[in-house]
């Protein structure tokens, strides 16, 4: 058996979700941390000091490192196409947390940069990849459902007392679109995956509980391209965190809630009948499948194209609460 060296990664950005990946890294053991950076000198040592690696004192230092051969970018969206263009051009090779940008001008932009630098570039959609998704849509390729004809997603947290406005993620201007951008766009990527792409949307965005400028609960009607309708709610303002799933075809509904799992209901039955679906661990899958991907086993699931098309979903989303109005994807790609 040939043995395969850990990709050898730095992490930059330093926050809450780095750790998250970094945690994912230490568990897959296909990827090593050598050396991380953020702005702040204490919160790289602490990172340092918890994952290993070397505390860099700054982000051209990790591009000159040649021990470096991957980036894991979970720097503000805002700054995703400088630090991406410049790991590009050092012939780095980039895992970037979703969203890819804030502007779908700026996504092309960094999936251009990787395409003409040769780098792999992977975005972190791990919900997509969490079991029961991957059953239902085996279901439907396998023409269990017949056609597709609706689905309705909820995507919500407690985030009362929890925030902090002085963070990028809960500004507008860091996170435009507040709790759809940050993590409804998980759920319209599940809904794109399962139902088909996304042709056009109309939403409504209102901030109701939290402090700040950002909306804290925002809904979409989504228009699919095969005429099926998908409806999705993204709340930061509930009492408790849920996630909700159903999916309705011809010939079979699919059911799911985080409290109750996966049920499915085909044509006349009377009662759904429950689907077993163990766990996953979707963020090592992404970064096992972002590594196999830079030592030349296939291709990300999820590259910089889809995502830029991802992102003009809830653009798309934004512009429809702003005007008023039936937006469509395809405006939102030529201009935005």
């Amino acid at each position: 058996m040939v043995m395969v060296e850990p990709l050898r990664v730095a992490c930059i950005g330093m926050g809450w979700w780095s750790d998250v990946l970094a945690d994912a890294i230490k568990r897959s053991g296909k990827l090593k941390i050598v050396a991380c950076y953020s702005r702040s000198e204490p919160k790289r040592q602490a990172f340092a000091g918890k994952y290993g690696g070397r505390a860099s004192p700054s982000y051209e230092a990790i591009l000159a490192d040649t021990d470096v051969e991957a980036i894991i970018n979970t720097t503000p969206n805002d700054a995703h196409l400088e630090t991406t263009r410049a790991a590009a051009a050092a012939g780095k090779h980039v895992f970037l947390d979703k969203p890819i940008a804030n502007t779908v001008s700026e996504g092309r932009a960094i999936a251009e940069c990787c395409r003409q630098a040769g780098v792999v570039l992977a975005l972190g959609y791990q919900r997509r990849r969490e079991s029961q998704f991957r059953w239902i849509k085996r279901q439907i390729d396998d023409g269990v459902f017949g056609k597709l004809v609706n689905a309705e997603a909820n995507i919500s947290r407690d985030r009362l007392g929890k925030i902090d406005l002085s963070s990028w993620r809960y500004q507008a201007v860091g996170m435009p679109g507040g709790v759809m951008l940050q993590i409804g766009i998980h759920y319209t990527d599940v809904l794109e995956y399962l139902m088909g792409p996304i042709k056009a949307v109309s939403g409504q965005f209102v901030r109701l509980v939290l402090p700040g400028d950002n909306p804290d609960v925002a809904s979409l009607v989504l228009e699919h391209e095969n005429g099926a309708l998908s409806t999705l709610n993204a709340s930061y303002a509930s009492a408790s965190e849920y996630y909700l799933m159903n999916i309705y075809g011809k010939e079979a509904t699919a059911f799911y809630d985080m409290h109750r799992g996966l049920r499915m209901l085909k044509r006349g039955e009377q009662r759904p009948v429950d689907v077993a679906c163990a766990n996953k661990d979707t963020f090592v899958e992404e970064l096992e499948e972002f590594a196999a991907a830079v030592r030349g086993g296939g291709r990300p699931e999820v590259g910089g194209e889809y995502a830029t098309t991802s992102l003009a979903v809830v653009r798309a989303g934004i512009l429809s609460a702003r005007e008023g109005r039936r937006v469509e994807v395809a405006e939102i790609l030529a201009k935005d």
